[in-house]
Parts: C-alpha cells; structure tokens; sequence
C-alpha cells in the first residue's frame, strides 16, 4: 500500500511542478491586478500541494514524526513571510517572494531526504537571513545616495576577498573559504554584491575612456585573486557579470567582443599554466579514464541522472550518497535522480523566471546605477545557476558552484536572500519612478488640455 501511495506521490510531485513552473510565466500575461493576485495566491497552493506530497512520502518511508513537525514549520514559515512580507512593502514583487519560498522548499525536500540534521541548520539559516535582510528594502528605498561609494565598494570588497590569504582554509582544492573563531564562510560569496554595487556605481558616472580603463583594472584584480585562489567558478562569475554591465552602460559591442576574446586567451594561458585548471579540463573531456580518481564526481552525476531518466526513481528511492558533495555542488544530479529530468527541466525554468522578473526591473528602472545594479545581479544569479548545471551535467568543466537557494550552504544562501531583498528594494523604487512619471504626464496633458480650450475660447 506505502508502495502505491509513493508512486503516485511521484507523479503528482511532477504535475505539482509542472504546474508552478507554467504559473511562473503565465503571471506575467494578465493586466488586471485581482486576476494577477488570483494567479499568484494559486501558486501559493501549488507549492504547498508539493511539499506536502514530497514530506508524506518521506514520512511513509521513515514514519519519523519529525519529519511531519519540519514540514509543519515550514508551512508556518512561508505563510508567514507571503503575508507579512507584502503587507509591510505594498509595492513588493510577489513573484519573486513565491519563487523564493518554493526554491527554499525544494532545497529543505531534497536535504531532509540526504541529511535532517543538515535540512534543520539550513532552514534555520534561512530564516534567520529572511529576518535580518527584510529591513533591506527599506534602506535601498530610503537611502539615495548607495551610489556615491564607488571607490569605497571597490578597496572594502577587494580587502575582504583578499582575507583568503590570511585567514584561508583548503576544501575541495581551492583556497576560497575563511575561518575565524571556528566561523567558517565563502568571502566570495558577499564580496559579489559588493563588486555589482561598486561596478554599478563607477559606470553609471564614468565620462571617458580613461574611466573605464580605471574601473576594468579594479574588476581584473578582483578576478586575479580569485584565479590564485583557485576559485574558477568565482572568476569565470564576476569576469561576466563586469562583462555584461560594461556592454550595458556603454552600449559599444566592441567592448563585449573584446572581453570575450582576452577572456578565451586568458582561459587558454590558464589551461597551460596552473594545474588545477588542467585537471578540471582533462576530467571534463573524459571523466570515465578517472572514474576511481578526480572523474568520480561527474561519473556519479551522470549516471544519477541517467537512472532518473525523465521521471525518476521516487523521493527516497535513489541512491543519492554515491555522489560526493551531493548536498551542495551536485545536488542537481540527486534532484534528478530521484524527482526525474522533467522535474530538473522545470526546476530550470523556475531559476530563468527569476531572472527575467530581475530583467524586468532593469528595463523599468530610469536611474543608470538602479538599471545596472539589476542587471548585474541578474546575471550573477542566472550565471550561478548555469555553471552549477553545466558542471554536473558536463556541459562545461566543473567549478564547484551551488544553485541558489536550493544548494546546501549558508554563505549561499544568506548572500542570495540579501541580493533578491536588494532587488526587492529596486522593484519598489522602480514603481515609485513609474508612478511619479504617470503622475507628471497626466500633469502636463491636463495642462495642454487647458491650453487648448483657452485658445478656442479666444
């Protein structure tokens, strides 16, 4: 009987997903502000329907009652920040908070099923970032002058980036941790937010070609630390959000042709100088000459991925602990394995709707800095997302990078919660903006009208 109620459970978890991730795009289409909140409350239901299948199918494996204790919080927990969330910020983007809770959902389901003890510290690490980084919106909403600071981002990230070199612990081969007092976390992982504010800063005022020379240079060290780190997902990450935003602020396609051509000659003098680098190479081409030695973790993600196929082993039916670092780098390949391919395809899309609800932000914004800003954690986030996938599905060489909120790890996840606060923040100014522009054009349309008829009263 368990048997037949957890298979059904694993389709039902599929067609729940399916669902949302439809719901992500089609909320995009209705003009009418009650249809869209109806769209929106109905997602909500989407996601709970899905946890509540995926943690009775734990429990009916376990018969744990902790388990169903974990999910009863969890609903606590989201329920109360889609409620409290948007009554506080009237103007706040409710997408993006429905798309943050059900990526956390996913996140909590598949740690639940690898580790509880590590499902609880992540959960209680997010909550706690949810509390602390609600307050931001409200300072990006109230403070005007976050871009003023250009050079001040630029030593303070630079400094705190270069506290590997003092403070610097070795995990998985790269020298891009910190531990201070037994505190353990990823500078890179703030220093990001940091560089996209100082970048966005120091474009948004730059005049000359001399400025940008300035602003590359800084952006090339920051990148410099992190190749000698060994931190190649870092480097290939901020090397494409500066990119981006440089292209955007200056609009010359001679700029992101010429990044993109000294970063493939870069990329080949690092294939010939440094080691790591070589071997991430030479696993990446054929992991399966190494599969008792470094090609062990792409071997497991590719055959976790295979045995899925398109519609899973079932919650709990896989065998997720033969994949090393399943819980945070190759989570995707366990996700795979045992929700099904389908389920990572819509997981895909789900991550891309965020980015273009960031997008969306961008193009509505009138303020260069707020337009960069967005644009620049836009990209951070989709990137992040594809070279973690990438790298477990060995579409790219692996760079040990998590999927944003899902991936175990509390670096991760408290800089992705400040970054989507941040963007929450740019949302609200960029309906004020709108706003406001409505407001003085309805103004001087109503002044032309009075012209008008003043003349015809002539």
């Amino acid at each position: 009987m368990i048997d037949i109620i957890t298979t059904i459970a694993k389709y039902l978890i599929i067609i729940m997903c399916l669902i949302y991730t439809l719901s992500c795009y089609t909320v995009f289409r209705p003009k009418n502000r009650d249809r869209k909140e109806d769209l929106l409350d109905n997602q909500v239901i989407y996601m709970f329907v899905f946890l509540f299948l995926c943690y009775t199918a734990l429990f009916l494996q376990k018969f744990e009652l902790k388990i169903l204790i974990f999910f009863a919080v969890q609903v606590i927990f989201f329920e109360i920040l889609m409620i409290v969330f948007p009554r506080i910020y009237k103007r706040c983007s409710r997408p993006l908070i429905n798309n943050t809770c059900f990526l956390l959902g996913v996140g909590f389901v598949i740690l639940t099923r690898l580790s509880f003890d590590l499902a609880m510290k992540q959960f209680a690490i997010a909550a706690g970032s949810v509390i602390v980084t609600s307050f931001i919106p409200l300072m990006m909403h109230k403070i005007t002058i976050w871009n003023k600071f250009g050079w001040l981002y630029a030593g303070a990230g630079f400094l705190l980036l270069s506290t590997v070199f003092v403070f610097g612990i070795n995990k998985y081969g790269a020298y891009n941790w910190v531990s201070i007092a037994g505190l353990k976390f990823q500078p890179s992982e703030f220093v990001k937010i940091i560089f996209v504010f100082f970048v966005a800063a120091l474009l948004s005022k730059a005049k000359e070609f001399k400025d940008l020379v300035k602003i590359t240079v800084i952006a090339a060290l920051y990148v410099l630390v992190l190749v000698v780190e060994k931190d190649l997902g870092g480097a290939l990450l901020y090397f494409v959000i500066y990119l981006m935003m440089l292209y955007v602020a200056t609009a010359k396609a001679s700029y992101l042709f010429g990044g993109l051509a000294a970063g493939s000659v870069a990329a080949i003098i690092a294939d010939k100088i440094f080691t790591h680098v070589q071997i991430r190479v030479a696993v990446w081409k054929d992991p399966f000459s190494m599969i008792e030695g470094r090609g062990l973790q792409v071997c497991q993600s590719l055959f976790a991925i295979g045995t899925g196929s398109w519609f899973g082993m079932g919650l709990g039916n896989g065998r997720p602990f033969d994949i090393p670092v399943r819980e945070s780098d190759f989570i995707f390949s366990v996700i795979c394995e045992e929700f099904g391919v389908i389920f990572g395809i819509c997981l895909i899309f789900v991550l891309m709707s965020s980015f273009i609800l960031f997008m969306d932000i961008s193009t509505r914004s009138r303020k260069l800095f707020n337009k960069l800003l967005c644009l620049g954690f836009g990209v951070c986030f989709l990137f992040q997302v594809f070279l973690s996938i990438g790298g477990v599905t060995k579409f790219i060489p692996s760079t040990g990078v998590t999927i944003p909120l899902v991936s175990y790890g509390g670096t991760s996840v408290i800089s992705t919660l400040i970054i989507f606060n941040i963007i929450q923040g740019l949302h609200m100014l960029a309906d004020s903006e709108e706003e406001e522009y409505e407001h003085i054009k309805a103004q001087e349309s109503e002044k032309q009208y009075t012209r008008q008829n003043n003349r015809k009263n002539q």
